[in-house]
């Protein structure tokens, strides 16, 4: 067999089953919850941190 050849009598065997089991479950970790963060600066001054970064760029 040449580089990129392959033998046909070997298509039919491969294993088309989908082992669910293995498959990765995005939900497994959820949370349902809150979050908050205290912070000093008032609105305005986060505002112009943010504009700085975007001029930064």
């Amino acid at each position: 067999m040449g580089f990129g050849s392959y033998d046909e009598s070997e298509q039919g065997d491969q294993d088309t089953d989908i082992d669910e089991d293995g498959a990765v479950n995005v939900h497994e970790n959820d949370h349902d919850g809150e979050i908050s963060f205290d912070s000093e600066a008032d609105s305005d001054e986060l505002i112009d941190q943010l504009q700085s970064m975007k001029d930064d760029e």
